[in-house]
């Protein structure tokens, strides 16, 4: 159905930007990326995260540092790069001239 088509568009557009401003937060770990992303009710399974962490790291725009845990092996947490940072600064400002764009386009239909 292209409505399905359309959302789901629409929620990977942003997937990398939200992914991005969870990671500016500090050191993130895979599976709180995905609870902060389910409770900003965007749902995302790990067969979708982890390539698309692999591929903002091979962008230049994450790093990563392994942590031993207590309870299991070594996890992976994520950090922006300065390249991450500066390219998230770049997505808010378009994210806030898209916005205002949208949201003009909804009051003028009205």
């Amino acid at each position: 159905m292209i409505i399905e088509n359309t959302q789901t568009q629409m929620r990977k557009g942003i997937l990398e930007y939200c992914i991005l401003s969870i990671i500016s937060k500090g050191e993130t770990y895979a599976s709180d990326i995905i609870a902060d992303l389910k409770k900003s009710q965007m749902l995302v399974v790990e067969g979708t995260l982890y390539p698309l962490l692999t591929r903002l790291k091979n962008n230049g725009l994450l790093t990563y540092n392994w942590v031993e845990s207590t309870s299991g092996p070594p996890r992976k947490y994520y950090v922006l790069s300065p390249e991450g940072r500066a390219v998230l600064e770049q997505l808010d400002k378009t994210w806030q001239e898209l916005s205002l764009a949208v949201q003009t386009a909804l009051e003028n239909r009205k």
